[in-house]
């Protein structure tokens, strides 16, 4: 499950704000008209499967600026369990030592890597609630979630609380860290 088509085009918007990026520039981008931006970024129109792929890569997180990159080397550093990955696509950006001591496969194999495949049962029903739960919102309270395991060998994932907080990185794009709590 990933950001629905109502959230791209909200997330469309912050990106193109943040970056003083005109709708006709992001339109040629994304090699739609001026006015499907619009309705998007409105609302009165939601992508179709291969225009939200596209808006997904457009929007994806990057650590672009020194910002970024300094939360990147907090998250690598903390002595918490936690990770930080895209909040549209579950690509790792950053993950503390401690995290990822306890994966099968080293981080540099897992950067940049979708992490959705090892979801647990619980963390995909709590991906699915997410909009109704305000994580699109302006201001996304942090959420948490008891999740069981995954059996995975690679990135396994054992039962515990997890607490989930979205962060807006400079270029507008929206990270997620995940740290587990117990």
């Amino acid at each position: 499950m990933l950001e629905d088509g109502r959230s791209l085009g909200r997330s469309l918007r912050i990106w193109r704000t943040l970056n003083g990026i005109k709708q006709s520039h992001a339109a040629e981008l994304l090699k739609v008209s001026q006015g499907t931006i619009s309705r998007w970024e409105s609302g009165m129109i939601i992508p179709d499967a291969d225009e939200a792929g596209a808006l997904r890569d457009l929007l994806g997180a990057k650590l672009d600026s020194a910002a970024d990159f300094a939360l990147a080397r907090l998250v690598e550093r903390s002595t918490s369990r936690i990770h930080l990955v895209c909040d549209l696509s579950h690509r790792l950006l950053a993950a503390s030592r401690s995290r990822a001591q306890g994966w099968g496969l080293s981080f540099a194999e897992l950067h940049g890597r979708s992490l959705w495949r090892y979801a647990t049962p619980e963390i995909v029903a709590a991906e699915g609630r997410l909009r109704d739960r305000g994580w699109f919102e302006r201001r996304p309270p942090s959420l948490q979630l008891e999740t069981g395991p995954n059996r995975s060998n690679e990135v396994p994932i054992e039962p515990s609380t997890l607490a989930w907080t979205r962060l807006q990185l400079s270029d507008g794009s929206f990270a997620r860290l995940t740290e587990t709590l117990e």
